[in-house]
């Protein structure tokens, strides 16, 4: 099943839009502020209401779901997350998916919370090993702990991976320094070099190959 994967940046915020035979599918869906932004590239992407069939988020943060239920609203589709980052999604605070609150976390994240008018419950929940294909998506989903408790990855049958906020490549491709858990992240990123991955997108920064993470990052360390 062919998928064309169209890169959509917000200044250092990355959407994915795939399209598939079946559709269209959103990975993550950015801040409402470039909320212009998003629709001129859904609609120069040909993505239309009724054609995009879900939004997927990575985790429930505020850059990565800010127009999730305007999106929702318009193109009638879907939104579909991790269990636990549900009441994040619902009361709009990004603490409440994160167990340990580390420091910067903490003087960050009040900061930048969801509008109420933003504020979401997700049409249904998925884990570990959820298969997509039933809606037209040849992919599953990984549970990818470490930035936040609800934390997961998308991987394509293809061996394209869309990892939300375990990586970031703004620089060069690295672990993100906003952990909760920093054993969990270190576990979930061992976790990719036993799966067949092909290239890495993250939520900031750009696509690249899993070989590059291997070689010329220590982000084990």
């Amino acid at each position: 099943m062919a998928q064309e994967i169209k890169t959509i940046n917000f200044g250092g915020v990355n959407c994915y839009l795939v399209k598939s035979e079946a559709g269209f599918f959103l990975i993550d869906a950015g801040f409402s502020n470039k909320r212009a932004r998003i629709e001129k590239e859904l609609e120069s992407a040909g993505c239309r209401p009724g054609s995009l069939k879900l939004i997927l988020l990575t985790h429930g943060d505020s850059d990565h779901s800010g127009n999730c239920r305007y999106l929702r609203d318009k193109y009638a589709a879907k939104i579909a997350m991790h269990p636990a980052e549900t009441d994040v999604a619902e009361r709009g605070d990004m603490l409440l998916s994160r167990k340990h609150r580390p420091f910067l976390a903490s003087l960050i994240l009040p900061f930048i919370k969801l509008n109420k008018s933003d504020r979401f419950k997700p049409d249904f929940t998925i884990d570990e090993g959820y298969d997509l294909s039933g809606y037209g998506f040849d992919a599953k989903v990984l549970y990818l702990p470490g930035h936040t408790q609800g934390s997961i990855g998308i991987l394509t049958g293809s061996g394209d991976l869309f990892c939300g906020d375990l990586l970031v490549n703004t620089d060069k491709p690295a672990k993100n320094n906003l952990v909760d858990d920093p054993g969990q992240l270190n576990a979930s990123v061992e976790r990719l070099y036993s799966l067949e991955i092909k290239t890495l997108y993250p939520g900031h920064g750009r696509p690249f190959p899993l070989e590059q993470l291997q070689i010329k990052t220590g982000v084990l360390s």
